[in-house]
């Protein structure tokens, strides 16, 4: 039977989907106690085709940069899911780290994460608020808008 998280996940229309393998020499979480640290996660929805592709400020808007953070923290509940089984083993969303693909002078990058940090609190509720970074780059791979990393306090 799922859990209160994923019963909201359900309720808001989201489908989580299969975790992404790792690209390179690394793996997707890494646990130590209760801490899950899950690598970023790029901005892929449906039929793994990403859902903004290029940078902020210069063909990709703040409106379509949030709708990539949001489907990169779908894919960290996916991660989370296939690693601990539950989302309901969630204790705390600690922190996430957000990549933003920045033309240059673009400055709303921490608007964009937004689309990630309101996800989190949606599905967790008050354990889903967090410290964060959010940090401009000049490219990431595929060409993605946004990826975002995160670590969870887990039971």
């Amino acid at each position: 039977m799922a859990g209160m998280a994923e019963k909201k996940i359900a309720d808001l229309g989201i489908e989580l989907p299969s975790p992404a393998k790792p690209i390179a020499n690394y793996v997707a979480c890494v646990r130590t106690g209760n801490t899950l640290i899950v690598s970023g996660q790029l901005c892929f929805g449906d039929e793994g085709k990403l859902v903004a592709k290029g940078q902020l400020g210069a063909g990709v808007s703040v409106e379509d940069g949030q709708k990539a953070a949001r489907a990169c923290a779908v894919n960290l509940l996916a991660q989370i899911k296939a690693e601990i089984g539950e989302l309901d083993n969630v204790v705390r969303v600690v922190r996430l780290g957000g990549f933003i693909n920045s033309a240059p002078g673009f400055t709303d990058g921490p608007k964009v994460m937004n689309g990630a940090s309101d996800l989190m609190v949606e599905v967790f509720g008050d354990k889903g608020r967090h410290a964060r970074s959010t940090v401009g780059v000049s490219a990431l791979p595929a060409d993605a808008a946004v990826e975002v990393e995160g670590m969870f306090e887990v039971s």
